[in-house]
């Protein structure tokens, strides 16, 4: 059953480490996609989602077009990140990893996204939901993201681990009944 993203119930976020002494968080705005939701047998699912680069916000602009620049996400040439399933290996009931494809700048690398299952939900409006939360970490020179500058103290700018945070609603499609014509 095809189930697609509910954006404004979702999230898609990473930290990364800043001068080697704080994090800075930030979000990607835009994004879509669709789940092909096998309840009866989670590990025949798959997911694909396109997120917007340009809709990148880490509550600061100047860095915010920094990422943008071709230094990071190079959002004139790339401007998608795409996350494509290529399997699912369930570990118990609630729990599993999703092993796909994450493009970034036009380099497709594997990641495994560590998922958890949290239920279903019928909304006041007859919907179904069913929610989910995966993380996973990478390294972002791994995809070409190698700008950084060497601090006096030592160390960088610039942390290379991206820890990646998803809070993910999906909707059922109900299929449409096809009308009878005279």
């Amino acid at each position: 059953m095809t189930w697609t993203i509910d954006a404004s119930h979702s999230t898609i976020t990473f930290s990364v480490r800043h001068m080697m002494i704080s994090k800075v968080r930030g979000r990607f705005s835009r994004f879509e996609g669709t789940v092909n939701f096998d309840e009866q047998n989670p590990a025949n699912s798959s997911v694909q989602v396109t997120i917007d680069a340009t809709s990148i916000d880490t509550r600061d602009e100047r860095r915010d077009g920094h990422l943008m620049s071709p230094d990071f996400l190079d959002v004139a040439n790339y401007p998608s990140i795409t996350f494509a399933s290529k399997r699912i290996e369930l570990i118990d009931e609630t729990h599993g990893r999703i092993i796909g494809d994450l493009t970034i700048r036009g380099v497709t690398r594997e990641v495994v996204l560590d998922v958890e299952y949290n239920g279903q939900s019928k909304s006041p409006w007859g919907t179904t939901s069913a929610g989910f939360s995966a993380s996973t970490k990478i390294n972002r020179k791994d995809w070409g993201l190698t700008w950084n500058v060497a601090l006096e103290t030592g160390g960088v700018l610039v942390g290379e681990e991206v820890s990646i945070e998803i809070e993910l609603e999906i909707m059922k499609q109900v299929p449409q009944e096809n009308p009878i014509t005279a």
